[in-house]
């Protein structure tokens, strides 16, 4: 039975705050390709208001989350030298479970991020 589903929290480690107003992408690996499949913005709190991908929709397989990071560095970081060292930032993974609750957050910051499998 498929229950699954996946999320994310974008946390600004920088400033010590949620990443608000983060645009974020994900794509399905299809024959080769990846596949734009929903898009979110994350809100105050630094996470989407309902899964980025919900369990109508979850499958296991190769997915890329782009956190479109570039506006939000811009809003809130206005001395950082352009080109920015970090604009969009993707992350490869794989849902093996379709039953299981995927969670893929990001620590962000304008030189560095870091992800995990979360819960």
């Amino acid at each position: 039975m498929q229950t699954g589903f996946l999320t994310t929290h974008v946390l600004d480690t920088a400033r010590g705050s949620p990443a608000g107003g983060l645009h974020i992408t994900l794509f399905r690996l299809d024959n080769h390709n990846y596949k734009a499949v929903s898009t979110a913005v994350t809100n105050e709190d630094g996470r989407t208001d309902s899964p980025i991908l919900a369990t109508d929709d979850f499958q296991t397989g190769q997915y890329r989350l782009v956190f479109h990071a570039g506006p939000y560095l811009d809003l809130h970081f206005s001395e950082l030298p352009e080109p920015k060292f970090l604009s969009d930032i993707p992350i490869d993974f794989a849902i093996a479970d379709a039953a299981s609750h995927y969670h893929v957050p990001l620590l962000l910051s304008p030189f560095g991020y870091s992800t995990y499998r979360g819960s």
